[in-house]
């Protein structure tokens, strides 16, 4: 897929779905992806920890080829090879993973580079070295991040204010909270239980969808 990086890039920050198969119970991974694309995510991140990399890359490259038929961007966490060999639009790094500049080297300029930031520090430094976008959490405290200290209101508003590339807030954001982020400058919210430990994934993310639309309202 080929985009108009920072426009593009700021729209598929409206609701970012991060895989988790912890809730896949008789399902597929594959078959949430769809569901939540059918529900109207912006931007998917397939987030595997635990399968080795031939797996993850026939996965990934499934996956990849589904976003792009709905024309929604696809990234990988953490893992730039297997990014490069399933097609991906790109990587997302943490703190502790790979540093951004390393990461544009090794995908070039046409690949997404995201990175998550929890202080104006963090923020600032990954857009020096080249990330298209941040993912300013944790929120709330959440199950899948445990070591992550929530920010506040004023924590994430000085984050975005310090920057000029697009944000997605992550951590705990469910339906019932989300304009709690109102004024705080995000472009968009990235939800990991609130789309994929949903009975019915495609309902509930045409609710997030609805909800984060007006999160963004000027």
């Amino acid at each position: 897929m080929k985009f108009d990086k920072k426009e593009a890039v700021k729209k598929a920050m409206l609701l970012y779905a991060v895989t988790d198969r912890t809730w896949v119970g008789d399902s597929t991974l594959y078959a949430q992806v769809e569901a939540c694309l059918r529900g109207g995510a912006t931007m998917v991140q397939i987030r595997e920890k635990g399968l080795e990399h031939d797996a993850f890359v026939a996965e990934a490259k499934d996956i990849v080829k589904l976003c792009h038929t709905y024309e929604v961007p696809c990234i990988i966490n953490d893992d730039v090879q297997a990014c490069i060999e399933s097609g991906a639009d790109g990587v997302h790094v943490g703190q502790d993973d790979m540093e951004a500049g390393e990461v544009r080297a090794l995908l070039g300029e046409d690949k997404i580079v995201g990175v998550s930031a929890h202080s104006v520090e963090e923020a600032q430094l990954a857009q020096q070295r080249g990330a298209d976008y941040l993912g300013i959490g944790a929120v709330h405290a959440t199950g899948t991040k445990t070591d992550a200290n929530p920010l506040t209101w004023q924590d994430i508003r000085d984050i975005t204010a310090s920057v000029s590339i697009p944000t997605t807030a992550i951590g705990g954001i469910k339906l019932d909270n989300m304009l709690e982020l109102q004024g705080t400058g995000v472009d968009g919210v990235a939800i990991v239980s609130g789309i994929f430990a949903a009975e019915d994934i495609e309902t509930a993310t045409k609710a997030l969808l609805a909800q984060a639309r007006k999160l963004v309202l000027p």
